[in-house]
């Protein structure tokens, strides 16, 4: 197993972590997405972020949003790069796949809009180093919540469901 993704991606786990956990202690507290994205506190909503694949509309936006500023790294059918998992000469990592096969749907909205508006490498700090920018100042927080409904409604019934659980148990709802 390779030692230095896994610390990777539990120093992710574990910063997303706190930072739900202080907004939830103290709503009035900005979150980590605010303190490292460009004008991410003023664009911040008090209530959870909420993917909504169910939306035609919005999905339809995120689709197209996605194959002009996703499709490139992560593959036209959300497959990602090849060996996706395994480090690349220069240390980052290649772009994971968004679909069932991939790790997207295991992280709550929060996270997966935190990530794609900051940027992995702004949310890990310390140095990480990844491939994927921020979109906080080329996507409106309208478009990055289209695009991951677009990449949810592409999910079968049983992992969407499962993401959904994932949602309750990080919003404090069992």
């Amino acid at each position: 197993m390779n030692w230095r993704f896994l610390a990777s991606g539990v120093a992710v786990l574990v910063l997303l972590g706190l930072a739900g956990y202080s907004r939830i202690q103290d709503p009035e507290r900005p979150s980590v997405i605010s303190r490292f994205a460009p004008g991410a506190a003023e664009a911040e909503q008090s209530t959870a972020v909420r993917l909504r694949p169910g939306d035609t509309g919005l999905v339809a936006d995120g689709r197209e949003i996605y194959a002009t500023a996703c499709a490139s790294c992560h593959g036209a059918n959300l497959e990602g790069q090849p060996n996706w998992r395994q480090r690349k000469p220069d240390g980052r990592l290649p772009a994971p796949p968004h679909d069932p096969s991939g790790h997207t749907w295991h992280h709550p909205d929060d996270q997966l809009f935190a990530l794609t508006k900051a940027g992995p490498a702004m949310i890990v700090g310390d140095g990480y180093e990844s491939d994927m920018p921020g979109f906080a100042g080329s996507l409106s927080d309208r478009e990055i919540i289209a695009v991951l409904s677009f990449i949810k409604s592409t999910w079968p019934a049983e992992i969407r469901a499962r993401h959904d659980g994932i949602n309750r148990q990080a919003n404090g709802q069992n």
